[in-house]
Formats: C-alpha cells, sequence, structure tokens
C-alpha cells in the first residue's frame, strides 16, 4: 500500500512537472521577437526550477561567448557579475561538459577549480546552482544557469532533468527567433536597398493588377505626372505608353491584369509616360514576370530608370560640341583670311601690314592651343591622370605670378592683394595653382563691371590653406552653385555677361587642379548684384614653415633684376620681343631685351646675363656672327629664336656653338624648357645659390666650384649625378620625392620616370662608399624619397626664390 501511494506521488509530481514545463513551452512559442523570447526563456527556467537567479549565454560560431543575459538581478548585481574579471571564464569552466551540472555550494565548487579568488556578487552565503547546455541540430548554441532555490532547498534531481528538457525545448525555439530575425534583417536591409536605388521599382499582382509595392525613386518619377493631391495608383488608368517601335496603349483601355497576363519580357527599353494634358516622361524600362511554382504568372516587377538627367546631359553635350566648334572655326577663320591675304596679295601689303596679319595668325592660334589645352585638361581630371607635382611653395609668389599674368593681359578692373606676410607653405604645383588663380581671376573680370575691384586674400584653415578671389559683380544665384564646377557647365551663361569667352570649362579645370592637391573648391555669393567669393584650399607643408622674410621695407617688392635669373631677349620684331618678355617675367626671370643689334656689347657689359637669345636674322647683322662677338668676351649659352627650321640651318647655327635652336611658333612651355637645357650646362653659379661649402661626415660640397670631395679626395661625378647630389644637399634635411628630384634635374617633361632618380642614387651611393641598408649620406624615406642629414654651417637654399639648382632645369 504505501508502495502504491509513493508511485501516486511520484506519477502526480510528473504529471504536475510536464503541465508547468507544456505551460513554459507554449509561453516561450508566442512570439518570434528575439529578445522577446531570450527574457522568456530564462524567465521560464527560474520558474520551473522556482529560482531566484538566472543566467543565460548563446555561443557564436567560435564557441565565444556572442550574448548573454540575467534575470533576478538588481542591475548593479548584474553589472558585478558580468565586470568580474573571472566572471565569463568561469562560466566556460562551468559549461565544459555537455551534461546537465547541479551542486550544492558554487562557492566551493569553484575554489576548487583554481578560482580561489571569486566571490558571489549576491547577498547569499551557500549558493545552490544547476546549469544545463542548449543543443540544436548536435550543436551547442547556449547555457541556462540557475542559482539560489527559493525555499533554501538545493535543486533535486528532477529539478535537473526538467531544466535539461526545458533547456532542448528552448534551443529550438531560440534558433527559430534567431532566424526569424535575421529574415526580417535581411527583408529590411531589401526593403532599404530597393528604397534608396536610383532606379523605379514597382511589383503589381499578376492576377488582380494592383500594385503590390513601389519605392521612393518610382514615385518621385511618375510625381511630375499626377496631379497634386492625387494618389499614384489613380495614373494606371490615365497613363498612355508609347513604346520605342511606335506602339501605343493605354491603360484605360486595359486593366493592368490583362496587361500583365501576356508575360512579355522587357529589356532595357525607352518607353514615353504621357498623360492626357500633354505632360510625358521618358524612361528605360524593363519588366519582368515572376512564375510560381506550378509555373502560374504571380507577379510583374517593372523597373525603369528616369531619363531627364541623361537627356539633360545629352543636350548640354551638344550645346558643348556645338560651343567648341565655334571657338575652333571662328580663330580658324580668322587665320584662314590672313594666310590668304598674305599669300595672294603679298606685293601689295606695306610691312605694318603684313606684321598685323602675322599677329593675327598667332594670337588666333594661341586661342586655338588655350582651348586644346583646357579640353586636354578636363580628360586627364576625368581619367585621373592629371600630373601635379606639389611642392613647398610660397603663396605670396603664386598669387604675384598669377596677378602679373591678369594685369599683363586687357584686365579692366583693379586687382587687390590681401595676404599676410606671415602666411605658411602651402604644398602646391606652382603651374598648377597658378592657373586656378588665373581662371578665377579671369572668371570674376568676365562677370564684374569694368573698374570694379578684384580681391585675393588668404587664410589658415586648419591644415589647410584657403585661398580666395571676391568679385563685385552680377553675383550667382543660389540654383546655380551646385551647377557651377560641372563639366559642361557655364555657370551662368553667356545671356548673363557679354564679358565671358572661352569653353566653360574653366572652373571644372579648377576644381579637377584642386582635388588632386588634395584640396576642395567653394563657391559663395549673396545672390544676384551681390557679387561671388570662390576659395580653394592647399595643404600646408610638412612642419608648415613660415617663408623667409624679406629684407626690411613698408611693403612686399619683387627681387630685383640681380637676384633672379638674367635672360638676353635680341629680335627686330617688337611683337616677338613682347611675347618672350612675357614669357621670360612668368618664368620668373629676369628679361633684359633689345632690338638693335648694336645694343647688345653694352647691355652684355651692364647686365652679364645669363642666357642670350638670338633671332637668326637681325638687321645689318648676323646672328651668327654676333653670337660669335658675344661669347669671344663671355662664356654664355646662346639659344636662337627663328622663323628659319630647315634642317641644314639648324645644323649649321648648332655647328658654330649655339646652344640650343627654337623655330617659330613656339610656346611658353617649350622655351622655358630650352632656356632650362641651357643653364644646365653652365658652369658659374647662378644668383641667389649658397656660397659655402656643405659638410656632413667625410663629405663635402664646394658649390661655387661645381665639386664634391670625400675625406679631402674629389669625387668624379657626371653632370647628372652632381644635380641630385646638390638638391639633396641644399634641402637638407627635407626630404624629397622622386617627383620633385625629376622635375628639377631631368625636366617636367621625365616625370614618372622614378627608374632616373633610382639610378642615379645607387651610383652616386657607390661613388661615396654609402650602404643603403645603414646609409651616411643617402638616406631612403620608404615610399616617399630621398633625403640628406643637415650639413653643418652650409646656408640654406632659398626655396621661395625662384632659382633652380645648377645642372638642374632653371627657375623652380
Amino acid at each position: 500500500m504505501m508502495e502504491s501511494d509513493q508511485r501516486g506521488r511520484e506519477n502526480e509530481m510528473l504529471r504536475e512537472r510536464l503541465s508547468r514545463l507544456s505551460q513554459a513551452s507554449r509561453r516561450i512559442n508566442e512570439s518570434l521577437d528575439f529578445e522577446t523570447v531570450l527574457q522568456g526563456v530564462l524567465d521560464s527556467a527560474r520558474s520551473l526550477t522556482v529560482a531566484r537567479y538566472g543566467v543565460m549565454t548563446l555561443l557564436d560560431g567560435g564557441g565565444g561567448v556572442e550574448h548573454h543575459l540575467t534575470s533576478g538581478f538588481t542591475a548593479g548585481e548584474a553589472e558585478a557579475l558580468w565586470l568580474t574579471p573571472e566572471g565569463l571564464r568561469l562560466l566556460e569552466a562551468l559549461t565544459g561538459s555537455p551534461e546537465p551540472l547541479r551542486l550544492p555550494d558554487l562557492t566551493e565548487h569553484v575554489h576548487g577549480l583554481g578560482f580561489t579568488d571569486f566571490r558571489i556578487p549576491l547577498p547569499v552565503g551557500v549558493f545552490r546552482f544547476m546549469a544545463a547546455p542548449m543543443f540544436h541540430r548536435e550543436v551547442r548554441v547556449g547555457h541556462v544557469f540557475v542559482g539560489d532555490k527559493e525555499d533554501g532547498e538545493e535543486f533535486s534531481q528532477g529539478d535537473e532533468e526538467t531544466l535539461a528538457m526545458f533547456a532542448a525545448q528552448a534551443a529550438l525555439v531560440i534558433a527559430n527567433a534567431r532566424t526569424h530575425r535575421e529574415e526580417r534583417r535581411a527583408r529590411a536591409d531589401l526593403e532599404t536597398l530597393v528604397n534608396t536605388t536610383p532606379v523605379g521599382v514597382a511589383i503589381f499582382d499578376a492576377r488582380t493588377g494592383e500594385m503590390a509595392s513601389v519605392n521612393r525613386e518610382a514615385l518621385r518619377i511618375v510625381d511630375g505626372l499626377r496631379e497634386e493631391g492625387r494618389p499614384p495608383e489613380e495614373l494606371l488608368g490615365l497613363v498612355t505608353c508609347v513604346r520605342s517601335d511606335g506602339r501605343e496603349f493605354s491603360l484605360r483601355d486595359f486593366t493592368m491584369a490583362e496587361l500583365l497576363s501576356a508575360g512579355e519580357t522587357v529589356r532595357a527599353e525607352e518607353v514615353a509616360l504621357r498623360v492626357p494634358d500633354g505632360r510625358s516622361i521618358g524612361v528605360l524600362l524593363n519588366a519582368t514576370p515572376i512564375r510560381s511554382e506550378d509555373g502560374e504568372l504571380a507577379s510583374f516587377v517593372v523597373t525603369f530608370q528616369d531619363l531627364t538627367p541623361l537627356e539633360e546631359q545629352e543636350r548640354l553635350r551638344a550645346e558643348f560640341l556645338a560651343m567648341v566648334s565655334h571657338e575652333l572655326r571662328t580663330p580658324l577663320a580668322a587665320v584662314k583670311g590672313s594666310v590668304d591675304t598674305l599669300l595672294e596679295a603679298a606685293g601689295d601689303l606695306d610691312p605694318a601690314e603684313s606684321a598685323q596679319f602675322h599677329r593675327i595668325i598667332r594670337d588666333q592660334s594661341d586661342q586655338m592651343r588655350f582651348l586644346i589645352g583646357d579640353l586636354l585638361d578636363v580628360a586627364r581630371i576625368e581619367t585621373g591622370t592629371l600630373p601635379v607635382a606639389p611642392e613647398p611653395s610660397d603663396l605670396h609668389a603664386l598669387v604675384e605670378e598669377a596677378g602679373t599674368r591678369f594685369q599683363s593681359g586687357d584686365a579692366r578692373n583693379p586687382l587687390h592683394v590681401e595676404l599676410a606676410e606671415d602666411l605658411p607653405m602651402a604644398l602646391a604645383d606652382r603651374r598648377r595653382v597658378v592657373q586656378v588663380l588665373s581662371n578665377l581671376l579671369t572668371n570674376a573680370a568676365g562677370y564684374s563691371p569694368e573698374g570694379s575691384p578684384i580681391v585675393v586674400s588668404a587664410q589658415r584653415e586648419g591644415v589647410h590653406v584657403a585661398l580666395s578671389v571676391s568679385d563685385q559683380g552680377r553675383g550667382i544665384p543660389a540654383d546655380l552653385l551646385p551647377e557651377l564646377f560641372r563639366k559642361f557647365s557655364r555657370g551662368l551663361g553667356t545671356e548673363h555677361s557679354s564679358n565671358v569667352d572661352g569653353s566653360g570649362l574653366g572652373l571644372a579645370i579648377c576644381k579637377g587642379i584642386v582635388e588632386a592637391h588634395g584640396g576642395r573648391i567653394r563657391a559663395e555669393s549673396g545672390g544676384p548684384g551681390l557679387g561671388a567669393r570662390f576659395t580653394f584650399t592647399l595643404p600646408l607643408a610638412e612642419g608648415a614653415a613660415v617663408p623667409a622674410p624679406a629684407p626690411p621695407s613698408p611693403a612686399r617688392t619683387r627681387r630685383t633684376t640681380r637676384d633672379r635669373v638674367r635672360v638676353l631677349a635680341v629680335d627686330d620684331d617688337p611683337q616677338a620681343l613682347r611675347y618672350v618678355r612675357e614669357i621670360l617675367t612668368r618664368a620668373g626671370y629676369a628679361p633684359v631685351v633689345t632690338g638693335d643689334p648694336a645694343d647688345v656689347p653694352k647691355l652684355m657689359a651692364e647686365q652679364k646675363p645669363h642666357v642670350v637669345l638670338l633671332d637668326l636674322v637681325l638687321p645689318g647683322s648676323d646672328g651668327i656672327q654676333l653670337m660669335h662677338d658675344i661669347r669671344r668676351t663671355v662664356d654664355v649659352p646662346v639659344i636662337f629664336v627663328s622663323a628659319y627650321g630647315q634642317d641644314d640651318t639648324v645644323a649649321r647655327a648648332l655647328d658654330m656653338g649655339a646652344a640650343d635652336y627654337l623655330v617659330k611658333p613656339f610656346s611658353q612651355t617649350e622655351l622655358a624648357a630650352r632656356i632650362r637645357a641651357a643653364l644646365r650646362k653652365r658652369l658659374e653659379p647662378l644668383p641667389g645659390e649658397p656660397s659655402v661649402s656643405f659638410a656632413t661626415g667625410g663629405l663635402s660640397i664646394d658649390y661655387a666650384q661645381r665639386r664634391a670631395t670625400l675625406d679631402g679626395e674629389p669625387v668624379d661625378l657626371t653632370a647628372t649625378e652632381y644635380a641630385v647630389l646638390y638638391e639633396l644637399a641644399v634641402h637638407a634635411p627635407r626630404v624629397l620625392n622622386q617627383s620633385l628630384l625629376l622635375q628639377r634635374v631631368w625636366g617636367p617633361e621625365r616625370v614618372g620616370e622614378g627608374w632616373l632618380v633610382r639610378d642615379v642614387v645607387k651610383r652616386l651611393r657607390r661613388k661615396l662608399g654609402d650602404d643603403a641598408a645603414d646609409p651616411r649620406y643617402i638616406i631612403t624615406e620608404p615610399r616617399v624619397g630621398y633625403r640628406m642629414a643637415a650639413g653643418e654651417g652650409e646656408e640654406r637654399f632659398p626655396s621661395s626664390s625662384g632659382t633652380a639648382a645648377p645642372g638642374a632645369d632653371g627657375v623652380a
């Protein structure tokens, strides 16, 4: 009888346990929200085992704890548990076995595992404890821990079995909730992708023809067709579709279900959508039927891309091509007319009239050359191949050069320069930044009334220097500001100013050049009639050094002729002399010009030029004979500049001792490059060069004698080797990159050929006995360039003087 009663009680307890387990299982299956399921599982585990505290951990794919939560803990107790240095390590140690764990005293057990300093952060004495692993598809996904039974008794075998069975059920529920969460995230990601894509997407139910889904871009596209306040669905009964083959169908005549039932697939077809009042929009349409597993048409996915921006771009492109055609035809017509006149009526023209026609040909050729240069720059900007060689530069010098170029043209606006004397050095490609400033000055003058001042200013902005060009002209409407720097956009357009000419590419080129330097450009205006301000930034040079101050004076002054390389130009054509003078001034040289060969001896004695430019045919004098007369008194390179380009004439001049021969017409870049090449061969020091020696270790360099010695013994160097050594020495200890060395020693035409620098440095190290692994003289800065340690007592090369290294490329 007693045994029967015992079995009855056990069966009753089992039924009660199973009932509670079933209720707990129903509770945790009521929701698929991941966080809700986790908290429900942990609370149910406590309820089933009548425990005061519960902890659950979830594992990631590598077995580490990915997620954890508590139940029954205060906020402070939970924080103390997870912030305990050995808390998580202890939990991992307690779950090392795949079997459930039941302990009468957790503290005693963990001390036995070696965690002697561990203290349970709870107000309890003896802490009863149970743990059960959770497995899903034979993979452990987490653990459930409960502790401190509310009646103070130890956990029983039945409690352990209940927790283990519940953990098995909970693992499946948690896996389902996790899958649901991932599906929701994937669906949300997909919806976000569809809603933010620049292509319109609409999904139709094939059976009913109703729109099941539509994204934001689709609504934006059709927004221009629907009446204000009307839902987009109403358009389905109003729109007429015109297909690329000319077929038209109105949605008023067919239901969407009828149209979709054909199941036609459309690929990249241009379709016009038109409403009854005449408004229309062009779209690029794709339509794909989606079929169910049994092959029936279930839905239809339609994507369409607004063609309006492409049509606008094509319109701008056509306008641009028409403008370029006009800009090229106009000077070509002038050139052709002048050439025809010179050929057909040469005998009837006096010299002044002939010269005028030649000037027309020259000026119009320059105009075409500038336009072609702009087109090439835009192409290089788009392909990311625009060459820039930034180096520490004095912004005063760059602004001065751009201002000189601006004022030497047909400038009708006063230029005010407001630059602080302590403006730091910036990293800039001199030629390109001057190009940016010149474009901005020309743009400001084009949109300003005659006599209105233009202001150039600069200030430091963090790690950049910001240069601004401001005018008091017509101003810019706010809606045009974002379009100013776009290719094919002419900003305000010629209808706003009769002073603006050219390709309209200037601001797009400015943007490309500035961004190639790592800067930014922006435009600001208060609106029409309130002027405009264009600002661009350049990065500060390393160390942000301030250029060496000029000699004390009330205002910043130009360098005198004696401080610069002097070039004597002799030509009987006043226009040619003016052109050469402008080129020399822009390049940083001091021009000395004359049209009378009789003045040459006096100018040679007084000005002592470093290079001479001679016309081959001069009035009353032969150019080659004049070259001999010059070189009898001084060894100076002579470059012939002549319209005679026959091979035998050029060869004769070079054989007689000319340094070079340049055939008219020529560009500014070509003349400057020929002068730099001639300067490489000179032997005497140039103005501004250091006159004392550089010394470091056993190496000494005598700048005046162009000689290097190592431990007192001369080092046999080629001209190129000396030029590289010179550049490294006078700029020591600053790092020079390969592009800068190539430009200063070999010329800009060799930029990009880094092997030249590496080969010379290798030869220099061999001649100096320098070890590349442990260098004493020439130090490699990986992925940057080369440098030398600062010498003792040497005079530093003046980086803002504009004079290049001897044996290098002339003016920097």
